[in-house]
């Protein structure tokens, strides 16, 4: 039999960056070379695609510099990846790699978003994960929070807010902010993961602080009421029209709260797979999550966090990142462990959907008919 031939893609121009490598990492390792003839494409944090020798181990050492830039077609006629080459006669193509599915290993702005997923659809080829609308969506915290409102799926008091608003007039923002109630709030980057950017603030000089941090990696901020007494419960969702859902699990934050240091760093948050909830509770949790994933039209994969208010025994969906980290101490991949799939089988299976998901694609009829 023929391999399959994949190309993961990693790196990436957002402040996830590092995150993508961790995960790249533990892809590149699940993916079978029985099964797979894998090319490597790192993208820096200027936007250049490269490939060599190496590549993810160059991309963390920071030493990117023998590497040759790589080009994906936007046209359809292609489904390759092509090295840039300087010659006598000016910048040449040549063809790297014929590609069956693209796996973007990627998280963030410029990855996560959407605006990956629509060059993979302007190149017409298969890809992992989400579309343009479920990535899209799924980014911004602003519009999933209406989504979701309109799904009538639970999820606490929020405010949008722009960031000329914070930079022309913070103290009318904080007083927005306080008709929400009490402190503490929540001031995050409409459009980034991973916690990046994000700040509780258990006072007005603490808002003003959270403010002004998540304005420097998004225009759009999103201000969320605190819950005084909560738990933190994920779930992993998987699959293209009739998803599954996994156990689920509870997050121990070693901080105030599960922080970018806490998640990649240290490592230190405890996780506790299944999580110790009533049944109803999980199930009803379960139910949510596949949900939201179709409202939003996810496809391939994503994590679905929530909070539930222990004093009042409510549940609020939180998020869904449709490119959940895959690294060694993710909850993602933990979670569908637990549930009886292991990480190389589960790479299989999204390979799989993403194959499926092409096919859907192709399945529809893109000429007026006469």
């Amino acid at each position: 039999m023929n391999k399959l031939r994949v190309a993961v893609i990693f790196g990436g121009r957002s402040g996830e960056h590092d995150v993508s490598l961790m995960s790249a990492r533990s892809v590149l390792a699940a993916l079978d070379p029985e099964r797979y003839e894998v090319t490597q494409v790192g993208i820096t944090l200027e936007g250049e695609w490269l490939n060599g020798e190496n590549t993810l181990e160059s991309f963390a050492q920071g030493k990117t510099q023998d590497l040759n830039r790589v080009v994906l077609p936007s046209e359809p006629s292609h489904s390759a990846l092509y090295v840039l080459r300087n010659t006598d006669h000016g910048e040449m193509l040549d063809k790297l790699a014929d590609v069956d599915v693209f796996f973007p290993a990627l998280h963030g702005p410029f990855g996560e978003d959407g605006t990956m997923q629509g060059l993979l659809e302007l190149a017409d080829v298969a890809y992992v994960g989400a579309g343009v609308a479920g990535s899209s969506v799924g980014m911004d915290k602003g519009i999933f929070k209406d989504v979701m409102r309109a799904n009538h799926i639970p999820i606490v008091e929020s405010l949008l807010v722009l960031r000329g608003e914070i930079e022309n007039d913070i103290n009318r923002v904080i007083a927005d902010v306080e008709k929400m109630g009490a402190y503490p709030f929540f001031a995050k980057p409409a459009n980034l993961g991973s916690s990046v950017g994000i700040s509780k603030c258990n006072s007005r000089s603490d808002l003003a602080e959270g403010l002004m941090e998540a304005a420097r990696y998004d225009r759009r901020v999103v201000i969320e009421k605190g819950i005084a007494n909560v738990r933190e419960i994920e779930v992993s969702v998987l699959g293209n029209e009739d998803p599954q859902t996994s156990v689920c699990g509870e997050v121990l934050p070693s901080r105030d709260f599960y922080s970018y240091e806490s998640k990649y760093l240290d490592g230190t948050s405890g996780l506790i797979i299944p999580s110790q909830i009533s049944a109803e509770m999980s199930n009803q949790i379960r139910e949510y999550a596949a949900r939201a994933y179709k409202a939003i039209d996810c496809a391939g994969m994503a994590r679905a966090d929530f909070f539930v208010d222990v004093e009042m025994n409510k549940i609020y969906l939180n998020e869904l990142n449709t490119l959940p980290g895959f690294t060694s101490i993710s909850m993602y991949p933990k979670l569908w462990q637990a549930s009886g799939l292991t990480y190389p089988q589960l790479v299989d299976r999204l390979i799989e959907f993403a194959l499926e998901r092409k096919a859907q694609r192709d399945h529809t009829e893109r000429r007026r008919l006469v």
